[in-house]
């Protein structure tokens, strides 16, 4: 059946190829299947390329590689002194999406803007929880219901947002993905037909992109919107040939059957960086690649015991078996190239011996772990199955069973944030706006338990240093907060800091003007191709 479905996806490329023989195609092998195409609850990297990068915008934008916030549908903004009110002047004349499924009537307004947050904030709107199982994993992850007081239309192109306390990280938060704006039109007319899915599986936007086709597991399809208000773009068709297996990306990359790929192995980037036909791009990666112990699970509930299974574990030996020179060993949480980063906090040393003590001091035998690993490759973890077998051999050697679990990568993550999920998860995060709180709050405050704290942590102390940090906005003073807040996760352990990684990004030399992003994004409204 997988030769089957790879069969099929090559000959749906070649078709539109061949159908598009007089236009512009850029074909992305991407790395893993979308969950869908609605970008407020999905959280992976391969959902927002596939959504809301193509085809979304938001009030406001990250600058082409960099964390600088600009306008984007919102083409002025101010801020009250008291930092509680963000007033936004929306871009007149912005476009949704025509297609067979959907043909709007008028312009986006501010309708759109409210309707986009109020779906992901009040249990009472229809769309709260239009798809089975739905959370909105950012949006109660940011501690957005706490910090949002209200959003009012003061007229049809400006839009006023009230917060109950100061947020220093509001204004980049909304260029995250759940922060995209949708059409209130074509949601109103899903709940009329009775079809609130389709919001997910037939996607409407105002971004450069706009959805073709899709068929699953194998092939997206865009075009170019042709009234975007920025322009439309220089590529007339976008394809995603999703391709699971690193390897396999790199043949049709060296084929010319894609022009970009996302994620190559570290064992290949020699060979691609010899090949004369592939330009490889790199960058220091704002990412992180760890391992949550679920805490409310015993015998993990006790610090001691956390301590020791990381102690157990030879990250050296990871970071040179899995990463290839293309990773460092993780102390922090944050990646020593952002701010706050805090230098002084050592990290835990490899010392099995010491850990079968602290074990034998705590109580613990014959104790048995399941150890989860992604299915996937992801910019901070090239090979978390390659991973999990070497922390596996680590805690044979204290007398720790580990039996390694594993699942399709969106049920892989459904099935992570479950509290009583137990054992060791193997995750990580790619910062989305330049701003430690989304490291912190995002991955580990008490709210995000449920979302994206995989390991079910509220600890008093961290939480209040993090919420505190959010209120003031003065750097230095952030800063501050922030060194305390890594001395408290280090100290209880909560998840094992694995590695943080270079990210390589490899294509063919007839692309220009593609350019890498901080933040993990690949976007393709800036790309162009030679014929």
């Amino acid at each position: 059946m997988k030769n089957m479905a790879t069969l099929l996806a090559t000959t749906a490329i070649l078709a539109t190829l061949a159908t598009a023989a007089h236009s512009k195609t850029l074909v992305f092998c991407s790395e893993a299947s979308p969950a869908h195409f609605d970008p407020g609850p999905t959280t992976g990297g391969n959902d927002f390329d596939a959504s809301s990068r193509t085809m979304y915008n938001r009030l406001v934008e990250f600058e082409h590689g960099g964390t600088a916030v600009k306008p984007g549908l919102a083409e002025s903004w101010e801020i009250s002194d008291d930092g509680l009110e963000y007033t936004f002047h929306l871009r007149p004349g912005v476009k949704f999406h025509t297609t067979e499924y959907f043909t709007p009537t008028r312009d986006m307004n501010a309708d759109d803007v409210i309707f986009s947050f109020e779906r992901q904030w009040k249990e009472d709107n229809p769309w709260y929880a239009y798809l089975s199982g739905l959370t909105w994993d950012y949006f109660q992850g940011m501690d957005m219901p706490k910090f949002l007081k209200s959003i009012e239309k003061v007229d049809d192109l400006t839009v006023k947002m009230t917060l109950t306390e100061p947020n220093a990280p509001m204004l980049a938060n909304l260029g995250m993905d759940f922060a995209s704006i949708m059409s209130k039109e074509y949601a109103d007319q899903l709940v009329a037909s009775g079809d609130l899915a389709s919001l997910s599986t037939k996607p409407i936007g105002t971004g450069p992109f706009q959805f073709v086709a899709y068929q699953a597991d194998a092939v997206i399809r865009y075009k170019a919107f042709p009234d975007y208000w920025a322009g439309k773009v220089a590529i007339d068709d976008l394809i995603f040939a999703i391709t699971t297996e690193p390897a396999t990306r790199v043949q049709k990359l060296k084929a010319g059957e894609c022009d970009i790929m996302p994620y190559p192995a570290p064992a290949d980037i020699a060979g691609l960086k010899a090949d004369p036909e592939i330009n490889v791009m790199e960058q220091e990666g704002l990412n992180i690649g760890y391992m949550s112990y679920n805490v409310t699970i015993p015998p993990m509930d006790k610090v001691e015991v956390r301590k020791a299974l990381s102690t157990a574990i030879n990250k050296d030996a990871i970071i040179e078996a899995v990463y290839q020179g293309a990773g460092q060993s993780a102390t922090n949480l944050i990646p020593p190239t952002m701010w706050s980063y805090n230098k002084s906090v050592k990290d835990n040393p490899y010392d099995p011996d010491a850990a079968k003590k602290m074990l034998e001091d705590a109580g613990v035998k014959d104790l048995t772990i399941d150890l989860w690993a992604m299915p996937v490759s992801r910019p901070y973890n090239p090979n978390a199955q390659r991973v999990a077998e070497l922390i596996q051999a680590d805690w044979a050697k204290i007398g720790v069973k580990a039996n390694i679990v594993t699942y399709e990568w969106t049920e892989y993550r459904t099935r992570g944030k479950l509290k009583d999920r137990p054992g060791a998860f193997q995750i990580g995060w790619t910062g989305d706006n330049g701003d430690p709180d989304n490291f912190f709050a995002t991955l580990f405050s008490c709210s995000a338990i449920g979302v994206s704290n995989y390991s079910s942590w509220c600890d008093p102390e961290f939480e209040k240093l993090t919420q505190d940090a959010k209120k003031v906005s003065d750097i230095a003073e952030r800063t501050k907060l922030y060194e305390q807040a890594q001395v408290v996760f280090k100290r209880e352990e909560p998840a094992l800091t694995i590695a943080h990684s270079k990210v390589f990004m490899p294509m063919r030399k007839r692309v220009t003007g593609f350019t890498m992003d901080p933040l993990g994004i690949h976007r393709f409204d800036n790309v162009d191709v030679s014929e």
